[in-house]
């Protein structure tokens, strides 16, 4: 499509979005026009993972833009994101669970990786056996502040590189490394994958100094390793016919879109409660009240992955304890539709958000030390947030998803003795009905400015229209 002057002297282009997810492929339309995306057109379609070529599920979806009114992929720009090879399957291994461990763990959800396995200190064989067990699509090795700490971060490189060459040896595909640690360490351990025939990729440390977090350069490695991985997916291929730009992992793209959402509209929590999982994503450095008494960092940008906690494929994990609701599981369905079915689905969200918030929050806690009791903050300090999202499915397409939202905005919340730091009464909570975060995000790879700008023209409307 020809780009056409505007009235107002700009460009306007169609731009084509396409994410594949783990259960429903979306494709979007926007029209570009002085500065702002514009919806254009959607198609949804499920994901044709068990079919064995998420191609089908994408033909669908695309079929569902174009007779809303949207373009053929590839006749337009078009930018792709995808969560539906089962993701990027990692595991990590640093020095002290508290720092190294904890940052690199931070940096791969981050990215849109599935973190499968951590440990800190020495590798022992039972470590080397779960590693086998599990393949990871990738490992992440870690360690040490600049300057720090080599012999432990040494060994287990050269017990990593033992296995994975064995792997490949024995007909596996092979299994790249990603190190971010001392940085001291770069070129020894680049020699002792590079004799091993293993590739490994260099990344700046997660953890630099005591108490400074590094997380960025690593995201963006990550994030080159899963468009590498992505395609390996059957049908996934095909999007290359399409498309030049970075396949990048929804997650990802998501977190992206709450950064840009972050810095031109305000702080945000961002929450997704799916089939499977609840994914929650927030951006703010946390309030100045509590700052003095955060006793570990925490990142800027942090994504938690609640594995336990779906609306559908897990809705058992989340009634557990509940006889009532247990008991009226027969009614759930993907799809809600009767009012039996749509009601537990409500419910199952709201379990999930609750749990989900709190696990994602940070905590206000006592400690005891020689000169008296004293308060400290560990985790993530969330109330600054000016803004809570709901997108996905559960949270937009059933009733009710404001009002669950609104549950959880309730400043320091004291449970079971324990204080969450939760947003406050006065955020304001903002409903993603259309899907349109995961598409912003990827977007914002190549047009970060009109993102942000688009975020501020659908804030502004959303906030107009209650």
């Amino acid at each position: 499509m020809t780009d056409r002057p505007t009235r107002a002297g700009g460009a306007e282009k169609t731009v084509l979005t396409v994410e594949i997810g783990s259960t429903i492929t979306k494709v979007n339309a926007f029209t570009l026009r002085e500065g702002v995306f514009h919806p254009l057109a959607q198609g949804f379609a499920p994901t044709s993972v068990d079919a064995g070529d998420v191609g089908i599920g994408i033909d669908e979806a695309v079929a569902a833009c174009r007779a809303a009114g949207g373009p053929e992929p590839g006749t337009v720009e078009t930018h792709v994101n995808s969560s539906a090879a089962g993701g990027l399957r990692m595991t990590v291994h640093g020095l002290t669970v508290s720092m190294t461990a904890r940052a690199a763990r931070e940096a791969s959800l981050g990215a849109g990786a599935i973190v499968t396995m951590v440990t800190a200190g020495a590798l022992a064989d039972y470590d080397l056996e779960e590693i086998r067990e599990i393949r990871p699509n990738v490992v992440l090795l870690a360690g040490g502040v600049d300057g720090g700490e080599r012999g432990v971060v040494l060994r287990n490189a050269e017990q990593l590189a033992t296995l994975l060459r064995e792997q490949r040896e024995s007909g596996e595909r092979a299994t790249p490394v990603v190190y971010a640690g001392n940085t001291a360490l770069r070129r020894p351990v680049k020699s002792v994958f590079g004799d091993a025939g293993i590739e490994v990729l260099l990344a700046d440390n997660v953890f630099p100094e005591v108490d400074v977090l590094n997380v960025a350069p690593l995201r963006g490695l990550i994030h080159e390793v899963f468009n590498s991985h992505i395609v390996h997916a059957p049908g996934m291929g095909r999007l290359r016919d399409f498309t030049d730009a970075e396949i990048l992992p929804t997650p990802g793209a998501v977190l992206r879109g709450a950064e840009l959402f972050a810095e031109s509209v305000g702080d945000v929590v961002v929450l997704d409660v799916g089939g499977a999982t609840t994914d929650i994503h927030s951006v703010t450095e946390g309030s100045s009240e509590f700052a003095a008494k955060v006793v570990e960092p925490e990142p800027t940008a942090k994504r938690t992955v609640e594995g336990d906690l779906g609306v559908y494929v897990n809705a058992a994990n989340v009634a557990a304890g509940d006889e009532e609701w247990e008991a009226r599981l027969e009614d759930l369905q993907a799809m809600p539709s009767s009012e039996a079915e749509v009601q537990l689905t409500q419910w199952l969200a709201q379990r999930a958000v609750d749990v989900g918030i709190r696990r994602h929050a940070g905590t206000l806690q006592d400690l005891y030390t020689p000169s008296g009791k004293k308060q400290v903050v560990k985790g993530k300090d969330l109330t600054a947030v000016e803004y809570v999202v709901a997108t996905g499915g559960a949270l937009t397409q059933v009733p009710g998803g404001r009002e669950i939202l609104e549950g959880i905005c309730r400043g320091p919340s004291p449970r079971g003795g324990i204080t969450s730091l939760l947003p406050s009464p006065e955020a304001r909570i903002l409903i993603d009905d259309s899907y349109l975060f995961s598409a912003m995000g990827t977007l914002a790879h190549t047009y970060p400015d009109e993102v942000a700008a688009s975020f501020v023209r659908w804030a502004q409307s959303q906030e107009g229209a209650r």
